[in-house]
């Protein structure tokens, strides 16, 4: 740690808070959980946890008076300990609010007769939803989130869409992190406002019935946080009168709503990771009876669309890449399912798209995200870019009758931009592209991708950014970014809080490790259950790379990752403390065997195919402890870390963070800082708002620069 900023720490008067613990803890440092053992036995193998204490009984409500003083305190120390790097955080912010448009719009995309946007206003947290007429030069307002976010600490936008009729608006809002959301109609003609509609919709999507009076949507059980159920509301009337029309009561699958891309149909998929089944009935059905597309099939994943007067089916049914396939209206079971394009063992499918004249498919190939199009006459193409490393997707196309396709394309070096191409001709036309008003040049940053050796022989793509006159001697330092779970990708996109970092001269890099899906889906398989460990392997070896090759040194290096790429920087630093100087887990999921082991959670039922039952099988419970980076803190020296969490998240629950730091502060052997942040009236997401939100990762990036040794900015000629 730079010693001026040491011996400010030092200096600073204790804060109350702290006095307020428990007897044992120590009045001259940072707060100290009391220890309180516990034992169960499973499999007939004890677990101990001393910190088990800190889950409130009362869960989801937290009021026991011993658990919030001790995050009281925790935030307390958190202040304490940020408070002489205050400057630095609010130089940092205007920084980053200096590159972000302050009047920021979204290309405009016809839905339904009408053009819409949003954009913010300037100075503005929040989105300004509007639409015009076409053929009129006027917007006008249709949902404004500041004016609905007034009064209240948290608020986040959920589902938002318009009626087929395009009179009314269904939007919904969670409120406090909870993500439960009340769902709300708005009629645009007349501007009454209907609040009847249920506090408790999912996120999961809404869907119009053909008439637009009534809408359909999923609800979060009263008394947990999982969805079981979708419901009919009709538009004017109570909530309590709201019409169940599907239930299921197994908690083990993930329940989604969506509308066809036709809006003929709606479509209520099953998933559990490994399974998917989807439901379906017409949106002008009297009674909605929904219907099987497909009978599950175990081990068989499918997503199904409608458009053009059949359904468009994404597979895993003939391969682990996924095949796309299309099924007659009235018989869409498998047995007539009909390759459009067949499976790859180097492509993976990861969407598609439908238009009157074409179709396009995002797919991952060689590491890297692609666009393919498929006009009705049998020719395809892809898009082509320029840059060897950039991420491309599709954008917002409303309209299935539009003749061109809206694309987003960015790199680490080139920020997000917007394209409208015309399959027909093979012609892009650039809309927009993101405006850095504090200045921004390209040309003075490089960015690349290389490929790792694991330790078991795979080769891992890592994606780097870096200025260009950063000399890579072993000296520099370096952030590395993970996340290798579920799936889910972190491509290599723009971001305009990054150049804080890299003017710095600090290397940005971002491992796509196994339990994502950078090189297909077997790259996701190869992450999860008995092969978890090859993702934190990855990373590790990954580290043990850039070291090794001049890019940096265990004294520069700093990781970061949130939710489950917090548990992999847990597993990294108790794998390897030796590699890292500084580590920020982001709402962290480090405390996996207690939580799988707790099925009255929401999400342990559904994640027992992603880590393991440790309930039912004793196999999956020691593989899971032999990982579990909660369960794995011993005493030796840990680096630097900074951890956070929020009171009202019911993904990875805000003991998680606060156990970590507590058995984290009792065994470890260092004096490296370690501090701890529970956003006590927030979630998943932390704060919203793009200032409040912006602000935490300043809050962040103060903390690796001040732990790399790291402040001073320079130029940009």
């Amino acid at each position: 740690m730079n010693k001026a900023l040491l011996a400010a720490l030092l200096a600073l008067p204790l804060l109350s808070a702290c006095e307020n613990m428990p007897e044992n803890n120590h009045s001259d440092g940072p707060p100290v959980a009391e220890k309180r053992p516990s034992e169960r036995s499973y499999h007939g193998l004890v677990l101990e946890d001393d910190y088990f204490w800190l889950k409130d009984p009362s869960y989801p409500d937290t009021d026991d008076e011993d658990v919030l003083d001790y995050l009281r305190a925790e935030n307390a120390w958190f202040e304490r300990q940020m408070a002489p790097r205050h400057e630095l955080v609010e130089t940092l912010f205007e920084e980053m609010k200096g590159r972000m448009e302050e009047d920021l719009a979204e290309v405009p995309w016809i839905e339904g007769g009408y053009e819409y946007r949003w954009r913010y206003s300037p100075g503005s947290e929040y989105k300004l939803w509007e639409r015009r007429a076409s053929g009129s030069d006027e917007y006008e307002t249709i949902l404004d989130e500041a004016k609905e976010a007034e009064g209240h600490e948290f608020f986040s936008l959920g589902n938002l869409s318009i009626s087929p009729d395009g009179k009314r608006l269904a939007w919904s809002a969670d409120f406090n992190g909870s993500e439960r959301e009340h769902l709300v109609v708005d009629d645009l003609a007349t501007g009454e406002r209907f609040a009847d509609g249920s506090e408790r919709v999912s996120s999961g999507g809404l869907a119009w019935a053909a008439d637009s009076d009534s809408i359909y949507y999923s609800e979060v059980e009263e008394d947990a946080w999982y969805t079981l159920r979708v419901k009919q509301h009709v538009i004017g009337t109570s909530a309590a009168k709201d019409r169940e029309i599907f239930y299921n009561p197994d908690r083990t699958l993930f329940l989604s709503l969506s509308e066809s891309r036709s809006r003929e149909y709606v479509l209520i998929t099953m998933d559990d990771r490994t399974t998917t089944y989807t439901y379906h009935f017409p949106t002008d059905a009297s009674e909605a009876k929904p219907e099987l597309v497909s009978p599950a099939r175990e081990g068989v994943r499918y997503v199904a669309d409608h458009a053009n007067g059949q359904f468009y089916i994404r597979t895993n049914d003939e391969h682990v890449n996924f095949r796309i396939v299309t099924a007659p209206e009235d018989t869409p079971d498998a047995s007539h399912w009909q390759s459009l394009f067949p499976p790859s063992d180097d492509i993976y499918y990861r969407d598609i798209t439908v238009f009157d004249d074409f179709v396009a498919i995002e797919e991952t190939s060689e590491g890297l995200s692609r666009v393919r199009v498929r006009l009705n006459s049998g020719e395809e193409h892809y898009v082509r870019f320029d840059e060897d490393v950039y991420t491309a997707s599709l954008g917002i196309n409303a309209d299935p009758a539009a003749k061109f396709l809206r694309i987003s394309y960015e790199s680490m070096i080139t920020p997000d931009t917007v394209y409208d191409y015309i399959p027909a001709q093979k012609k892009m036309t650039l809309r927009r592209q993101q405006q850095i008003p504090s200045g921004y040049n390209k040309s003075l940053y490089t960015t690349g991708r290389i490929w790792v050796t694991a330790r078991d022989g795979v080769e891992v793509p890592v994606s780097i950014v870096h200025r260009k006159d950063v000399v890579l001697d072993g000296q520099a330092p370096m952030l590395l970014y993970g996340y290798g779970a579920y799936s889910h990708t972190v491509n290599p996109t723009f971001s305009t809080l990054r150049p804080s970092l890299l003017d710095r001269g600090v290397i940005w890099g971002i491992a796509h490790i196994r339990g994502g899906a950078a090189m297909g889906y077997q790259w996701y398989l190869d992450g999860k259950l008995e092969k978890r460990t090859n993702t934190f392997n990855d990373f590790v070896d990954v580290s043990r790379h850039l070291v090794e090759n001049d890019y940096t040194n265990p004294e520069r290096l700093a990781i970061m990752g949130g939710s489950a790429g917090g548990e992999l920087v847990g597993a990294a630093v108790v794998q390897a403390p030796e590699m890292y100087q500084a580590a920020v887990l982001q709402v962290p999921f480090v405390d996996v065997l207690n939580t799988m082991l707790d099925e009255t959670l929401p999400l342990t039922p559904p994640e027992w195919l992603e880590w393991g039952n440790p309930i039912e099988s004793k196999a999956a419970f020691e593989l899971i402890q032999s990982y579990s980076p909660y369960d794995n803190v011993e005493a030796m020296d840990y680096p630097a870390m900074m951890v956070t969490g929020g009171l009202n998240d019911p993904r990875v629950t805000y003991w998680e963070p606060a156990k970590w730091t507590a058995k984290m502060r009792a065994l470890k052997t260092d004096d490296n800082e370690l501090i701890m942040k529970i956003n006590m009236g927030a979630g998943h997401q932390g704060k919203t708002g793009r200032y409040a939100s912006v602000y935490e990762w300043a809050e962040e990036f103060a903390f690796v620069l001040t732990q790399l040794g790291v402040e001073s900015v320079d130029t940009q000629d």
